[in-house]
């Protein structure tokens, strides 16, 4: 049998699941729990670490009224929001309406399910993973999940009748499947190099060697997306406060805006955590960890270093919040469909190829000879878009010191347009001004300023 039908026959296999579905339903029921309380206490947390951290970064102090230096700020923001007026818009489709928070919501808390958080641990005499369950194709229920995420925002949006809402929820769509492409794109090269689409199966391929390292342009790709599809700054176009007031989000208020909310700060949990689970070694200990520790990846100790990478990762979030401003919508579509996506997909073609080679036992010189190849034409391809972006700026600088002579010699040019005052207004109700001379003008300066003083 060669390389690669041996490999296929382990996908075919999958013995990494046979752990799962041993568990007593009581155990099931503990874990879910367990994952549930996380994501709440992580929500609080986020939101908390969110305002204090970027009040430090800003010269500024962050919460710190309510609770022992402000830890309760986010409990008591949510309860302030319960007790608020929960108002819906005449004219609007109610089943659509109340539902759309709660789609947007429950996919990220399903999401988190496939995440394994450490190996298989003594659970009140009971042996069984630090994971709820994993599936043949847990990795896809993570993608599937987050498309699915996506439909509260623009049901949200198309059920609210207003057009800012309907706007955001546009906005959204598109900005979910330009990114999601990419992000689908880095999972492509993961899957290439485990041999597997289980979670576990994942996180075990990891354990020489962190796929954050091995495959560095799937990982910097991903922290990109997962920015933009969890609508965070740089990229929260879709509830863009100075362009369209609120978003999707324009009619929500009480508890249903809290929804969508909650629905933002899982999801965030969800793709670091998938992060984690995909690039950063999951609850393998990292680098030097396990060597000074041999006991490091036993027990319940990896759970503490998944939850640290975890943090890093979320901390991530923050940083980009408080550092980056917002970009344009066309910059956005831009740098999913003209960037990112053309880059992942040279990529997993070299590492495809690369992986193929290898199973074949083809020699490092064909190896070598190969990566060679795509490296130059991956240089050839970055110089020749710096030139194209080199030559967009320079006659975008030669439009706007046309514009500017224009300006000065047309004080009217580039100004809003508007109907001539001599051209009969809303149609022929309103008749058209005559033609004003100077006399004219000064004539009516003067009345008009006889009505305001009494003169």
């Amino acid at each position: 049998m060669t390389p690669v039908a041996t490999s296929v026959a382990h996908l075919a296999s999958e013995e990494t699941l046979s752990a799962f579905g041993n568990d007593p339903w009581w155990i099931t029921t503990i874990k879910a729990l367990a994952i549930f309380v996380f994501l709440m206490v992580c929500v609080l947390m986020m939101i908390m670490a969110d305002r204090k951290v970027m009040g430090r970064m800003q010269q500024r102090h962050g919460p710190n009224r309510m609770g022992p230096w402000g830890l309760l700020q986010s409990l008591f923001d949510g309860i302030k929001l319960s007790l608020k007026e929960d108002l819906i818009p005449e004219g609007v489709d109610r089943f659509v309406y109340i539902a759309a928070p709660l789609i947007a919501a429950v996919p990220a808390f399903i999401a988190f399910a496939v995440i394994p958080i450490g190996p298989e641990v003594n659970l009140f005499g009971v042996i069984t993973p630090l994971q709820l369950t994993d599936l043949p194709i847990a990795a896809l229920v993570v993608l599937a999940t987050a498309a699915l995420g996506v439909y509260g925002f623009v049901l949200g949006g198309w059920a609210s009748q207003s057009p800012y809402a309907l706007l955001g929820g546009l906005r959204a769509s598109a900005q979910v499947i330009s990114y999601e492409i990419a992000m689908g794109l880095s999972f492509v090269a993961v899957f290439i190099m485990s041999g597997t689409l289980t979670t576990s199966g994942i996180v075990e391929a990891q354990r020489g060697l962190w796929f954050a390292v091995l495959l560095l342009p799937s990982f910097l790709i991903y922290l990109v997306t997962m920015v933009g599809e969890t609508n965070r700054l740089p990229f929260d176009l879709a509830e863009g406060e100075g362009e369209i007031v609120g978003g999707f989000m324009t009619e929500y208020g009480s508890m249903k805006f809290t929804m969508f909310f909650l629905a933002e700060y899982v999801n965030m949990c969800t793709v670091a955590a998938v992060s984690v689970t995909l690039f950063l070694g999951g609850w393998y200990a990292p680098f030097g960890i396990g060597t000074a520790f041999p006991g490091a990846n036993e027990g319940w100790w990896p759970a503490l270093w998944w939850l640290l990478k975890f943090v890093g990762v979320m901390f991530l979030f923050i940083w980009a919040r408080g550092s980056l401003p917002r970009v344009r919508y066309d910059q956005l579509m831009q740098l999913g469909w003209k960037v990112l996506i053309p880059i992942q997909l040279v990529w997993i073609t070299a590492v495809a190829v690369v992986r193929m080679l290898i199973l074949d036992d083809a020699s490092p010189i064909v190896i070598g000879a190969v990566v060679a190849a795509f490296s130059a034409a991956t240089l050839a391809a970055f110089y020749a878009w710096l030139r194209s972006v080199r030559r967009a700026r320079e006659q975008e600088a030669v439009r706007r010191a046309e514009n500017t002579r224009r300006a000065h010699e047309d004080s009217a040019f580039g100004g809003f347009p508007v109907p001539p005052s001599t051209a009969p207004h809303y149609g022929s109700s309103v008749l058209a001004e005559p033609p004003r001379t100077a006399a004219a003008s000064a004539t009516q300066r003067v009345k008009q300023k006889g009505e305001v003083t009494g003169a």
